[in-house]
């Protein structure tokens, strides 16, 4: 990027000079500023390499997402400086068209300084914006169109001069007043889309609709919702809540995240950061009821009273919670015990469960039984539940 900035500075220095000295020289006014316009590029010129140099920096303790954004800073101040220059140039094309007396018709040689600068500018636009494009740069994107108010400016200082040959004074001033006119158009527009970075405005319809696509496209995406995106210079990051299926285990759920992270990076270029959150139900009301639930540690704690005399009680040694629906459904596991018996292991489950289906705020209850127990089980799948 910064190869890019100094070929454009050290052409738009040439160039300046030599307008403004053609200017000078064939008594064009909408030369002349057209010569400032391209001066006023070295100060953009200038904050573009500031700007680059610190967007570059690696992400820190302080900026954790990076210095993108000053990228999308300095591209508002490209844009709020062409408004100044606008302003200026339509404040003094009007003073002089206000006054017969200052029109004075250019000579033959502003053409030539006309033409050149013309071909100067749109050669420096086609670079600029191929090497945005490479780079994936909004700032160079917004200095390459800034090349490209250049080129049109020039067009209409050329045919401004010609027409002012022609016998008509006025259209010099006329056309810096046009320039001046297309200036404040493009400063807008760099002004606009900017601020809208700034403020952390999403992604377009279509792009959002193409991503919302490739994340249902991953397998174990069930649903998904709250899909937010927002841009950092050149770069786009997305937010999203996936549904998946409610009883997978946590490194499942976070195998399904991953795929959905490493799809989105893969199908769009410009996405730079992916941040995936797991639901297991997608109804709002209730994830807020769910947060009124108690801890693991909270209930567990309760659920001891209500297993107090109960010897199964004593042989739980995993316990797996399901916050579902606004209650929580409880999974208990127990130890196997050698002498005992298919009708007694079911006779103590059919207890355990009465115990813990008590507490106001447990759903479902399932006792599991190790392999060895009388209960059953096959370590290669699920144990078969009692109930």
């Amino acid at each position: 990027m910064r190869r890019v900035t100094v070929v454009g500075a050290l052409t738009n220095l040439g160039l300046a000079g030599m307008q403004l000295a053609g200017g000078v020289v064939s008594q064009s006014q909408a030369l002349i500023a057209d010569g400032l316009h391209t001066l006023s590029d070295l100060v953009s010129d200038a904050v573009v390499l500031l700007a680059a140099r610190e967007s570059n920096r690696p992400a820190d303790s302080a900026h954790p997402y990076g210095h993108g954004r000053i990228e999308t800073l300095a591209s508002v101040i490209v844009g709020l400086l062409l408004a100044g220059v606008a302003f200026t140039l339509a404040l003094y094309a009007a003073r002089r068209l206000l006054d017969p007396s200052a029109l004075v018709a250019p000579e033959p040689l502003a053409l030539l300084f006309a033409a050149v600068a013309v071909l100067t500018k749109e050669a420096l636009f086609r670079y600029t914006r191929r090497m945005a494009r490479t780079l994936r740069s909004t700032l160079l994107v917004a200095n390459a169109w800034h090349h490209r108010s250049d080129v049109a400016s020039s067009l209409v200082v050329l045919v401004g001069v010609i027409g002012a040959l022609a016998g008509f004074p006025w259209l010099d001033s006329a056309a810096a007043l046009l320039v001046a006119a297309m200036i404040a158009f493009i400063a807008g527009r760099l002004v606009y889309r900017g601020l809208a970075e700034l403020i952390d405005r999403g992604l377009d319809p279509e792009r959002l609709a193409r991503i919302d696509a490739a994340i249902r496209a991953v397998d174990g995406v069930q649903d998904l919702h709250l899909l937010r995106t927002r841009r950092m210079g050149g770069n786009s990051l997305v937010d999203v809540h996936v549904r998946l299926a409610a009883r997978i285990s946590v490194s499942e759920a976070h195998h399904i995240s991953e795929c959905v992270r490493a799809r989105l990076l893969e199908a769009d270029d410009d996405v730079a950061d992916v941040t995936v959150h797991v639901d297991p139900e997608i109804d709002e009301s209730r994830e807020r009821l769910s947060l009124t639930l108690p801890t693991r540690a909270q209930l567990l704690g309760e659920l001891a009273t209500y297993w107090q005399g109960l010897d199964s009680a004593t042989r739980i040694h995993r316990v797996d919670l399901h916050y579902l629906d606004g209650r929580i459904h409880v999974e208990l596991f127990l130890a196997p015990v050698a002498d005992s018996t298919a009708g007694r292991a079911s006779w103590q489950a059919a207890r355990l469960m009465a115990a813990t289906r008590r507490h106001p705020r447990v759903g479902d209850v399932q006792v599991w039984f190790a392999p060895g127990d009388a209960g059953g089980g096959r370590r290669s799948g699920p144990d078969d539940p009692v109930t």
